[in-house]
């Protein structure tokens, strides 16, 4: 109902391979995702394998039915990846909510969250 209360479960998952079932399992169900990718050079391959796999795993629900919002955190890093190279290397257009972040610091995380629940919030008000 309209005014009614809104209640989140986070789950996170850890993107080293062994633990790719695990992911799997966390993405039955899941309502939307907010994908945090690593701004490091080194993690240029985490990077893509990872948001190939939760397109693998979701398929063409990635973005329709399941809103998207990406994280580029590590953004304090002096050899950072640019916002553009990062794009690129996930395939991304303007049509995803993107947040350059410094999780460590709390830098744009709260507006990352509040852009995915928004995105969940209105995916089934008019679902």
């Amino acid at each position: 109902s309209a005014g009614g209360r809104v209640l989140f479960d986070v789950f996170t998952v850890a993107g080293q391979k062994r633990h790719r079932h695990q992911r799997k399992v966390v993405l039955q169900g899941t309502d939307g995702i907010l994908f945090v990718a690593d701004s490091s050079p080194d993690q240029r391959d985490e990077n893509t394998e990872s948001f190939e796999e939760l397109k693998l795993f979701l398929g063409d629900a990635l973005g329709r039915e399941i809103p998207i919002v990406v994280m580029l955190n590590k953004r304090d890093l002096p050899n950072r990846m640019s916002r553009d190279e990062m794009l690129d290397l996930l395939g991304l257009g303007g049509n995803v909510p993107i947040y350059e972040t410094i999780a460590v610091q709390g830098v744009g995380v709260k507006r990352a969250f509040q852009a995915i629940a928004r995105e969940v919030i209105l995916k089934r008000m008019y679902k």
